[in-house]
């Protein structure tokens, strides 16, 4: 969910019975020092129950610091986690305390853990063992008070079966877990997080986009979300820009349909394929949603980026890279509207 505030409680948990467990779980646990390992699909909203937690800690008035594991390349994140001595490495012209010094008296939130080096995960043990932990370059040790939560959109138990994952450092960040379920298993929450979306976007860019009528709040109740909430936020933004109700239809819940076989001329048969993971589609579901949410800003504004980067609320160079990524054009008479493309320009996790 959008901006550094957290929404209220009854947006956050909702109304199934899943997710009011949950918070009695969070309740009992978030004053405690405890490891949490929080899971669930991407896009479900696990950094907002992570910080959840933080804001309801004994580290709440410290800083919270959210790393996307997988979107730091593996060279650079030990140098950000834990820092690096002036002259440890070409281009070190100073000392730099890394992300577990800055989150001293503070939580740390890995997301994606599943993602980091083997070599890595065991520095990672090493700091949650004693609280100590060494910058690249230099042999003193720190200490950080620091509380770790961790998060994983993957089966982790396969991570730590297969070899990838460190059996005890998955113990000691698995002290409790919190399973937090996809959007399609909370269906009754669906409205009512639709309508926190319309006030926030209403809000944001200075609209006053109508309500939704009832026939599109069934339309996204039966929708299966594989970009869980973060697909539904999307949704909505796009109609509050636009302020048209039938693209939330027509461009954002359209389902393909099998292709008719001809039955004179049946096909070779083939060998069965693997089908495509889950992680995979949801990707490929969100980068399409923010292909189109940013090409139905261009369209609207004329092809105006800089008036588009303005009502999508990102800079302008974000921009650029981002309509480079999705393989949009830079001129608006050369590209076609229903075209797709799975470059990976899509939303982080």
């Amino acid at each position: 969910m959008p901006g550094d505030a957290l929404p209220p409680d009854e947006i956050i948990f909702g109304r199934s019975p899943e997710m009011a467990q949950l918070r009695r779980k969070i309740e009992r646990l978030a004053p405690t020092d405890v490891q949490v390992l929080i899971l669930g699909e991407s896009g479900a909203g696990k950094d907002l129950i992570a910080k959840y937690v933080h804001q309801h800690s004994r580290f709440a008035n410290g800083p919270f610091i959210r790393i996307n594991c997988p979107s730091i390349p593996g060279t650079l994140i030990e140098s950000e986690l834990f820092g690096y001595e002036k002259g440890s490495f070409t281009g070190a012209q100073r000392t730099k305390p890394g992300w577990v010094e800055l989150a001293d008296q503070g939580t740390l939130f890995l997301d994606e853990i599943t993602e980091l080096e083997l070599s890595l995960q065991s520095k990672l043990l090493h700091l949650l063992q004693d609280g100590m932990f060494c910058r690249i370059g230099g042999q003193e040790e720190h200490k950080s008070t620091v509380r770790i939560l961790c998060a994983s959109n993957s089966h982790i138990q396969q991570e730590v079966d297969s070899g990838r994952f460190r059996t005890d450092l998955f113990y000691r960040i698995n002290v409790v877990s919190l399973h937090l379920p996809p959007l399609r298993d909370r269906r009754m929450d669906i409205p009512d997080l639709a309508q926190y979306f319309l006030d926030r976007y209403n809000q944001k860019f200075g609209r006053n986009a109508a309500v939704l009528t009832p026939a599109s709040l069934e339309t996204l109740i039966e929708h299966d979300w594989p970009g869980n909430i973060r697909e539904l936020e999307n949704v909505i933004k796009n109609y509050v820009l636009l302020g048209f109700e039938g693209g939330i239809r027509r461009n954002m819940l359209r389902r393909p349909q099998p292709p008719t076989a001809n039955v004179r001329e049946m096909p070779a048969p083939q060998a069965p394929q693997a089908p495509t993971p889950l992680k995979e589609l949801t990707k490929k579901s969100i980068r399409d949603m923010e292909r189109r949410v940013i090409l139905d800003a261009l369209q609207a504004n004329n092809w105006n980026r800089k008036d588009a980067a303005r009502v999508l609320g990102i800079s302008y160079r974000s921009l650029f890279y981002k309509m480079r990524s999705a393989g949009l054009s830079r001129t608006k008479s050369v590209f076609p509207v229903t075209a797709t493309n799975g470059a990976d320009g899509g939303i982080p996790q």
